[in-house]
């Protein structure tokens, strides 16, 4: 039997990704590392903060888009049920509003996927340190894009909009009448410059404002 050569605190990571096959690589990769240990993985994000408490990981990796909840509403959680981990968002979808959303909620750090798994184990180990790790082309695109326009209920309410929800439908999910729904989406589409709320919610979500 090969020794493990791994000193003896090595960085645990929860790996929080829903393709089964890019979670595997990943965990195989990470573990390759001499100092990083992969103590959980999950493929939904409304599993990740009670895998958190389990397993008492020192970073969090998770993608955004999850099914279940997003990456981004469990770094939040994470942040106060487990503050001792920190998060690292690595997506697919490097969008300015999601940036900005991260690190509103807590996230150390935040990659997109195609970098190589080399630098993803070093952003792993500066963040533990302390450090603030973001994609630099980004976090420029950030700067420019400016803030989010939406206030959280007509985030919900485009949110609520994008599989085709009548005013009806998404009045129920949110305990809201029909007519406070319509303001909210109204509002929305005026502020994303669009014709209806499915548009609305199209514009939003390539910002990374949902």
């Amino acid at each position: 039997m090969p020794q493990d050569h791994r000193p003896a605190t090595s960085i645990r990571v929860l790996l929080a990704e829903d393709q089964g096959m890019m979670r595997g690589a990943l965990a195989l990769l990470l573990g390759m590392e001499p100092d990083i240990e992969v103590v959980a993985q999950v493929g939904r994000g409304d599993e990740i903060v009670d895998r958190a408490l389990v397993a008492r990981p020192d970073v969090a990796l998770l993608d955004i888009e999850l099914p279940g909840r997003s990456g981004l509403d469990a770094a939040a959680e994470l942040r106060d049920e487990v503050p001792d981990c920190r998060v690292l968002i690595l997506t697919t979808f490097g969008r300015p509003g999601y940036l900005r959303r991260a690190m509103e909620a807590g996230a150390a750090g935040f990659l997109v996927k195609d970098g190589p798994v080399e630098e993803l184990a070093e952003a792993i180990r500066k963040v533990l340190r302390g450090e603030t790790v973001i994609d630099p082309a980004l976090a420029a695109a950030a700067l420019g894009a400016g803030p989010n326009p939406l206030t959280a209920r007509e985030r919900e309410a485009l949110a609520a909009a994008v599989d085709g929800a009548t005013i009806a439908d998404i009045a129920g999910r949110l305990h809201l009448s029909e007519s406070t729904v319509r303001n909210y989406l109204s509002s929305a589409i005026g502020k994303t410059g669009t014709r209806n709320r499915m548009e609305a919610a199209r514009a939003a979500r390539r910002q990374g404002w949902l």
